[in-house]
């Protein structure tokens, strides 16, 4: 198995890991994005939650060089859930 197709895998494990203990990422990022949304005063989508948490992976990524396995895992997971929560809105799921 290449390495590329090992942390998809991993990411994979990791996001059905989190579905099973939190909810599904549809209804999940649904939740933190009305609590943002209030505290932040502004509306925030499901889909731009999944970005913004990508996006302190990149900045982790980032300050270590790219150097820390588990950022490179949590992004590809992140990327994934934005991804299945923008397939749902357009199939009207």
């Amino acid at each position: 198995m290449s390495r590329r197709a090992e942390i998809l895998n991993l990411a994979k494990s990791a996001v059905e890991d989190r579905g099973k203990a939190y909810s599904p990422p549809g209804p999940n990022f649904k939740r933190i994005a009305d609590l943002w949304s209030a505290t932040l005063g502004v509306p925030i989508e499901p889909y731009e939650i999944a970005l913004c948490l990508s996006a302190v992976k990149i900045a982790r990524l980032a300050e270590t060089e790219g150097q820390h396995p588990d950022s490179w895992v949590d992004l590809a997971g992140y990327a994934a859930c934005g991804a299945e929560i923008t397939m749902e809105v357009e199939d009207g799921g």
